[in-house]
């Protein structure tokens, strides 16, 4: 059975820094890129960052590019989304999700995920108070 799971959401205040995990378990791993996801409260979902299979390329999102850092370690078959800097609008449920390729288009200076993703996790709420 295929699994995602994620880890280390909680409250912050703005300014601070949380480490989210995603632990993949049930698939070739270091098959797949990894991508982060969040949806905010009455928003639609919104991408985040994703990393190939080897971490060789790695996209971010304007919204967290500069304050977010993905990285991965295949030999534990974990994905960590390292966010610094933290405003009140990173308030969300972040999802790790898993797909072969990290399919993001470049335009106008921004990349845009516009991949469609394997397999999901359930989800860790970030909530940041400003």
């Amino acid at each position: 059975e295929v699994q995602l799971v994620e880890s280390g959401g909680g409250l912050v205040q703005a300014g601070g820094s949380l480490r989210l995990s995603c632990a993949g378990s049930g698939f070739t791993f270091d098959d797949y890129a990894i991508g982060w996801f969040r949806q905010a409260p009455g928003k639609e979902r919104e991408w985040v960052s994703c990393t190939s299979s080897n971490q060789g390329t790695t996209y971010y999102a304007d919204s967290v590019k500069g304050r977010f850092t993905i990285s991965r370690d295949n030999a534990k078959n974990t994905v960590v989304l390292q966010m610094n800097s933290l405003k009140a609008e990173d308030t969300a449920v972040y999802y790790c999700a898993a797909d072969k390729f990290c399919i993001a288009t470049y335009s106008r200076g921004s990349y845009y995920y516009t991949g469609v993703m394997d397999y999901w996790g359930t989800g860790t709420l970030v909530t940041v108070s400003s």
